[in-house]
Formats: structure tokens, C-alpha cells, sequence
């Protein structure tokens, strides 16, 4: 009989014990959950910082212009502004899209401003190996894009961006350098503050960021392994 009483209470302590440990690992999978929601909604937060709105400003009022005096240039420029703004605004949310999709949103949002700057702009984009494969989180490239000419200087009237994306390997490798003045140091910004913040959550540890003022030019070099 007290074999049975010993054998009974070590059962129920066993059960308590088990119980206790699943209730534990409960609230730490709904803390885990809780993180990550909080993480995702703070990564948000720093992307739509990045959409600056000087830049649909801009293109509206160069639309409007072109509009006006009933440019060729405005159906295309309307058309590559929706979709860039659908991309914006709708596809901010997805975890990843295909890093074609984020290169054609850059060529369309290069072109609009090349339509907007006529020939005091110039851009060199080179891609190398861009596959059908490879997934990036949605915008990741386009503010550094913007920043350039946003904060860019147009030396002897021409403001220049030159623009280097490739695939190699397990590793994506993105530069982009702009013509910029002597001395300004723009490495501190706020947009260039919130993709530093950005990366960190994306890819901790495995990602490189440099960023070099030059005497008339700023250069960024991102190197990512995914």
C-alpha cells in the first residue's frame, strides 16, 4: 500500500512537473511570437520612414508640366510612377520578393527622374548575374537609390550616379556612389540611420555596410549573404 502511495505521488509530481514545463514553453513561444510581431511592425516603421514624399512631389508636378504642353514623355511617366507606387505601398509588407522585381521597380524609379533632371543627370546601372531565384525584403535597395539623389551635387551641371549590383555565390554586393560637395557629410542622416536599423534586423551578422565620404563624391558598398 505505501509502495502505491509513493508510486501515486511520484506520478502526480512527474505530471505537475510536465504540466509546468509545457505552460513555460507556452509563454515562451507566445513571448518568441509577441518578439516577433514587434520586430516586423518596427521594420515597417523604418521603411515607410524611407519613402520620402518630396519624390512623388516631384514626379507629379513634372507629370503635370508634361501634361500641360502635352509631352510623348507624360503616358509612360504616369505609368512607371503607378507602378512604383503600387510597389510601395503594396508590396511593403510581403517578408520577400524577387530581386528582379526590386530591380525593375529601381530602373523605373531611375528613369522617372532622368524624365524629371532631362540632361543634367547621369546614371550608370550595372547588373551582373541577376537570376529568377534569388529573394530580397521588398525596398531594401531603392533608398539608397533615392538617397543619392536626394543628397547628390551636380559637378559642372551634371549630377552623376553610378550604380554596381551583383549576385556571386551565397552573396549579394550593391554599390552605388553619386557626385557629391566637398566636405558634406551626409553619412549620418536620418534615411541612411534607418536602413543601418533596418539591416541589423534582416541580417544580423551577416552583412556589410561602408560608407565613404569622398572629397567630390559619396560611395556606399552593401554586402549581404543570404
Amino acid at each position: 500500500m505505501c509502495f502505491f502511495i509513493v508510486v501515486l505521488a511520484s506520478g502526480l509530481k512527474i505530471l505537475k512537473h510536465s504540466y509546468k514545463s509545457l505552460d513555460e514553453k507556452k509563454t515562451l513561444e507566445n513571448k518568441f511570437l509577441q518578439t516577433k510581431l514587434e520586430l516586423k511592425e518596427q521594420e515597417l516603421k523604418f521603411l515607410k520612414m524611407q519613402i520620402h514624399p518630396h519624390f512623388l512631389f516631384n514626379s507629379l508636378n513634372t507629370i503635370y508640366g508634361f501634361a500641360i504642353t502635352k509631352a510623348d514623355e507624360a503616358p509612360e511617366m504616369i505609368l512607371k510612377l503607378s507602378n512604383l507606387l503600387d510597389y510601395i505601398l503594396y508590396q511593403v509588407e510581403k517578408p520577400k520578393v524577387l530581386l528582379v522585381e526590386e530591380v525593375n521597380h529601381l530602373e523605373d524609379y531611375i528613369a522617372l527622374e532622368k524624365m524629371r533632371f532631362h540632361d543634367t543627370l547621369k546614371v550608370s546601372f550595372k547588373k551582373e548575374n541577376i537570376n529568377e531565384e534569388v529573394q530580397i525584403p521588398p525596398m531594401l535597395l531603392i533608398p539608397f537609390v533615392e538617397n543619392s539623389f536626394k543628397h547628390g551635387f551636380a559637378a559642372n551641371g551634371i549630377l552623376k550616379v553610378d550604380i554596381h549590383l551583383k549576385i556571386d555565390a551565397n552573396y549579394l554586393f550593391f554599390e552605388i556612389e553619386n557626385s557629391s560637395k566637398e566636405k558634406e557629410d551626409i553619412s549620418a542622416g536620418i534615411g541612411l540611420e534607418n536602413i543601418k536599423k533596418r539591416l541589423e534586423m534582416l541580417y544580423p551578422k551577416k552583412h556589410q555596410l561602408e560608407i565613404i565620404a569622398k572629397k567630390d563624391a559619396f560611395k556606399v558598398s552593401l554586402k549581404i549573404e543570404f
